[in-house]
């Protein structure tokens, strides 16, 4: 499944797609997050992801900057799908140019992550990404 930011939003040609495909990224974040298990729960992180509600939070902000009706629940980051969604549409607005190692980084320490402390995630991720 390829995903745009436009299908996320709803806008068709409103807003440029971001056609990078995030998938093998987000498939090696799942198994490193979750191992793939839809229903996992650390603390406040849920899903296969482990999205935080501070990352839903701000999905429904950016939509919101971008005129979009579509907005994410806190139980949206039990469902794959749309969780990958809730990915691509963060790596949009902060990630344009579609950096791979700023995406791993960012997704385990926050958009002010430090790279001594997202090290080892970092390489658990592509470790993952190369044995695909």
């Amino acid at each position: 499944m390829f995903i745009s930011f436009s299908a996320i939003a709803g806008n068709k040609g409103a807003e440029s797609a971001n056609e990078f495909d995030w998938n093998p990224v987000m498939e090696a974040i799942i198994q490193v997050e979750s191992g793939g298990n839809r229903m996992a729960k650390n603390g406040n992180q849920v899903g296969a992801m482990q999205i935080t509600p501070i990352a839903v939070a701000e999905c429904n902000k950016i939509l919101k900057l971008r005129n979009s009706s579509k907005r994410y629940t806190l139980a949206d980051r039990f469902s794959i799908e749309k969780s990958k969604e809730m990915f691509v549409l963060i790596q949009s607005f902060h990630n344009p140019t579609n950096n791979v190692e700023q995406a791993i980084r960012a997704w385990n320490g926050g958009p002010r992550y430090s790279v001594k402390k997202t090290q080892r995630y970092y390489e658990k991720v592509m470790r993952h990404l190369k044995n695909k």
